[in-house]
């Protein structure tokens, strides 16, 4: 199944006889929480999730948004409907950053059929609700999955031996600037990507062809193991979505730039090559 789901055939599927579990993901880095937003209109039927408090666990030592406890985890996605043998849909509110970690987060632990709105809520051109629904809980037990992860050590092998991606912005890859994480940088044998250079203006993924060129571009072969990383494992998981499109498997190095730049063992490299 295709990773991304257009508005359109989102509009389609929820008017079917089994329409999917619908997640609306609505986050703002460093913002307030989203759940007022929602409740003053989102798509019918969509339950919120807090990417915060139950995409990922208390930030610290593994990193800003490290990997949520399965039982909060698989609480919050029952409490929301989630059960395995039942289609998920997830949005935000069209940065897609949202969205792809609870995608990543999901397909991680075992679902088998989870895809994202293609350019979220923006997207949405249909009904909206300000009703927030009480669905019938769902049976999702979190359990090994399809997508993989990396820790520090795997990460920095990768960027030695296969293709370790940076999903972030240029500047702070090269560390001219870092409004967040303790020092800027990147990891040693790293290649630049920001995540953002693979969505249209309006936020949509570009097509699945301009993205295998795009990623070709930047050293991604048929053989290659490839790994993503970002500041907190959350655009990191947009980066592995695109690359999804584009019909290549990656790994997320969950706790990202977040975790590697606490540890003052880790080396750091800066400027715009690899090395």
């Amino acid at each position: 199944m295709n990773a991304i789901i257009s508005a359109s055939d989102l509009a389609s599927d929820l008017a079917g006889p089994n329409p999917p579990v619908l997640l609306d993901v609505r986050w703002q880095l460093g913002g307030p929480d989203q759940r007022s937003v929602y409740e003053s209109a989102h798509i019918p039927g969509a339950v919120f999730v807090d990417l915060d408090s139950e995409l990922a666990g208390p930030a610290g030592a593994a990193g800003r948004h490290p990997l949520p406890d399965p039982e909060v985890f698989g609480a919050a996605m029952r409490a929301a409907g989630v059960s395995e043998n039942r289609d998920v849909v997830v949005y935000d509110g069209g940065q897609g950053w949202a969205a792809a970690r609870a995608w990543w987060l999901l397909g991680h632990s075992g679902h088998p059929s989870v895809r994202v709105l293609d350019g979220g809520f923006a997207a949405w051109s249909g009904p909206v609700s300000s009703e927030v629904p009480s669905p019938v809980p769902g049976t999702f037990a979190p359990g090994p999955g399809t997508l993989p992860s990396l820790d520090a050590d795997g990460a920095a092998g990768l960027a030695r031996t296969g293709l370790l991606l940076d999903a972030r912005a240029g500047e702070r890859y090269r560390g001219e600037v870092e409004p967040i994480d303790p020092v800027g940088g990147h990891i040693p044998g790293a290649v630049s990507a920001p995540t953002t250079e693979n969505v249209t203006e309006d936020g949509r993924f570009l097509p699945a062809a301009e993205l295998v060129d795009r990623f070709k571009s930047l050293g991604v072969t048929p053989a290659s193991e490839v790994g993503v990383y970002c500041g907190s494992g959350v655009s990191g998981a947009h980066e592995v979505l695109a690359l999804a499109v584009a019909d290549i498997p990656a790994a997320l190095y969950v706790g990202s730039w977040s975790e590697w730049s606490r540890d003052g063992n880790r080396p750091v490299a800066v400027g715009p090559d690899p090395q």
